[in-house]
């Protein structure tokens, strides 16, 4: 190692103890902070954001295809991949990204019969329940102590029983929607930018993505740290998709998930004992061992090409333009999820944007990029672990 990367790591390694200490103490700061001045910070930012970008003319759901997408996929596929052999043996490989499973748990998704007409397409054009499945998982690439790890989760829904052809021929009978509790936003703008934090994430020094003096990403930065906090439980928090997707053809869509339950918060052992490594997991079997969850699908339809673009990933879309409205409601029922045979399942578990109905085909280059990116990352995964991908029916025993 070259003495500037020694220089490097000590200064990253001390940036990150500081964030492990703050996070904390968050809890006595943190909710009172976000109620008073998040929202007015969040539109600080996306306002200076918005100054640097120009205005490209495209239509509702028109997509722009960029001449380096390719090359930028191509980089990234294969750092993600590099990052992976690093970090994993064979037969203990994880996830490439939303690495850190919490937990897998069974839901009913009830579609709303009050949605307004314009939004009754794709997967919502009738009402009626669906069973499912729901990932929760940490942010990755690593496998760390929940205190130590970004800040943020990921909930992945799959909804089986949907009938229609689909857009990944791995899938006949799925449909899924991919989100964090990073915030409205994703991590980066788009494939080129991806491409520079999995370089980085490689060298395992991710923030000088955004603190690199010769290429700063820093209102990017802002923006996620607006969001990213010390979590309490899976399943107690906001998850947005952060990419667009098609709501029928010439409309597009972001979603959410809203929690509606109170569920178990209490972190053993802050500001300055000894925190469970896995506490996020224990406040979840906890919370399920007590009571059913509840949470809201949301919808939030573009109305401006411009302040809600489908092509850049670091743009909040304006909930005064277009508010969230509840599409359907996840059912997670009283259930133990600690059984080998459901931990074994997760190992066979895909979850990709593209296993969807045409009517909600992934928007963006983020989008484009995840079709290949999900599933030769995955496929790869797999193959080290020697297990073979199945794809659920909600009839899996676990007991």
């Amino acid at each position: 190692m070259t003495i500037k990367n020694r220089i490097l790591k000590a200064i990253h390694w001390f940036l990150l103890q500081l964030l492990h200490i703050e996070r904390r103490f968050e809890p006595w700061f943190r909710p009172q902070w976000n109620t008073l001045f998040r929202e007015p910070s969040v539109r600080l930012v996306q306002f200076l954001i918005n100054l640097r970008r120009k205005d490209e003319g495209l239509k509702l759901s028109e997509e722009k295809f960029y001449p380096d997408e390719e090359e930028s996929l191509n980089k990234i596929i294969d750092l993600m991949a590099d990052q992976m052999r690093g970090r994993f043996k064979p037969g203990g490989y994880e996830r490439g990204g939303n690495t850190k499973t919490h937990g897998v748990v069974r839901a009913t998704v009830t579609i709303r019969d009050d949605l307004p007409e314009y939004c009754r397409k794709g997967i919502f054009a009738v009402p009626g329940s669906y069973p499912a499945y729901v990932r929760y998982s940490g942010p990755g690439p690593n496998v760390p102590a929940d205190i130590e790890d970004v800040g943020f989760m990921s909930m992945a829904l799959k909804i089986m029983g949907v009938p229609g052809k689909k857009l990944m021929d791995e899938e006949k009978f799925t449909q899924d929607f991919i989100t964090t509790s990073g915030g409205p936003t994703f991590v980066t703008p788009d494939t080129r930018e991806n491409a520079k934090l999995q370089y980085w994430s490689l060298l395992d020094m991710p923030l000088f993505y955004f603190i690199n003096p010769f290429d700063t990403h820093l209102l990017d930065m802002a923006m996620q740290s607006l969001f990213n906090e010390t979590q309490y439980n899976p399943l107690g928090a906001r998850y947005w998709s952060c990419t667009p997707c098609l709501l029928g053809e010439g409309q597009s869509m972001m979603y959410s998930f809203v929690p509606k339950t109170k569920v178990e918060t209490h972190i053993p052992g802050l500001p300055f004992g000894k925190v469970p490594f896995n506490y996020l997991r224990e406040n979840m079997i906890k919370t399920l061992n007590e009571k059913d969850v509840e949470f809201d699908l949301m919808i939030q339809l573009q109305t401006d090409p411009h302040l809600m673009p489908v092509e850049n990933g670091a743009v909040r879309w304006p909930e005064k333009l277009s508010p969230f409205i509840p599409a359907a409601t996840v059912h997670i029922p009283r259930q133990h999820i600690e059984s080998e045979a459901l931990i074994e399942f997760t190992k066979r578990l895909k979850m990709n944007p593209w296993h969807c109905l045409p009517e909600h085909r992934p928007l963006g280059n983020l989008n484009r990029a995840r079709f290949r990116l999900y599933h030769e990352l995955s496929k790869f995964r797999q193959e080290m672990n020697r297990v073979n991908h199945v794809e659920p029916s909600g009839d899996e025993i676990f007991d």
